[in-house]
């Protein structure tokens, strides 16, 4: 049997080839939105188990703002992080914290680290001057 998140689809790869127009994070209803404008037939909940299963793929990244949640193809597959507009949504791909910072951290608080996410939300410039 085929993996329901490996298969290919008329839906999938039209979600996929979407997201990949995207170079911000997107909402599943603004994706939705965009996917039915361009006159394709396809429901919301749909585009939300498409791109969830993107992302439990590993295919794309996701993130929450302001209650939402978002969704991004990221251009390398290197570990990275996220530098998140909250105001336009434009993201910028950053360095990931110093490892030793992220260990010792962990360990101060009795932790074993097994994994880390680091988004950082903000305001861009433009957006600072609106």
């Amino acid at each position: 049997m085929v993996d329901h998140a490996l298969r290919q689809t008329k839906q999938k790869d039209a979600v996929l080839k979407a997201l990949h127009q995207c170079d911000d994070f997107i909402s599943a209803q603004d994706l939705h939105r965009q996917l039915i404008d361009s006159g394709l037939s396809i429901g919301l909940a749909t585009v939300y188990r498409q791109l969830n299963a993107l992302a439990d793929a590993g295919q794309s990244d996701t993130i929450r703002l302001n209650g939402s949640q978002l969704f991004r193809i990221c251009q390398d597959n290197h570990h990275h992080h996220h530098l998140v507009c909250e105001g336009c949504g434009r993201t910028i791909e950053i360095e990931p914290p110093d490892e030793l910072w992220l260990r010792k951290t962990a360990a101060d608080h009795g932790f074993s680290l097994h994994s880390h996410t680091v988004e950082l939300f903000g305001l861009c410039p433009e957006c600072q001057k609106a």
